[in-house]
């Protein structure tokens, strides 16, 4: 079973940075680098919002309201995924989730913009 562990997140004020990370943990035997893994974003009462992906190609693509702040990396050696994200606004509160593969998710880290 995939266990994927965000962290990284926390309280920044308005145009602030922050950068997060998801650690692939279990099982030792995926290829990281050619494994497909995304940021997704969840606000309650809102639909749960893809961020940006990267494919097992290592294709890149991001929502329309990220594109250009946020940055989406990955780091084979410590089998890492990242989100760096810039120009934070207060709508980009909620729970950040890394999903890995087709269907495997961490638990979500909080990220709160709020002066």
């Amino acid at each position: 079973q995939v266990r994927l562990v965000e962290s990284g997140g926390g309280l920044v004020e308005p145009g602030g940075s922050l950068t997060l990370s998801c650690a692939l943990q279990e099982p030792s035997g995926i290829f990281f680098g050619l494994y497909p893994m995304a940021w997704y974003r969840q606000v309650p009462g809102q639909q749960r919002e893809l961020l940006a992906n990267i494919t097992g190609m290592s294709h890149i693509d991001y929502a329309d309201s990220v594109r250009g702040r946020f940055t989406i990396s990955k780091d084979s050696a410590k089998k890492t995924l990242y989100l760096h994200m810039d120009k934070l606004t207060p709508d980009d509160t909620g729970v950040y989730l890394c999903k890995g593969g087709r269907s495997s998710w961490g638990q979500g880290t909080q990220v709160t913009v709020s002066s």
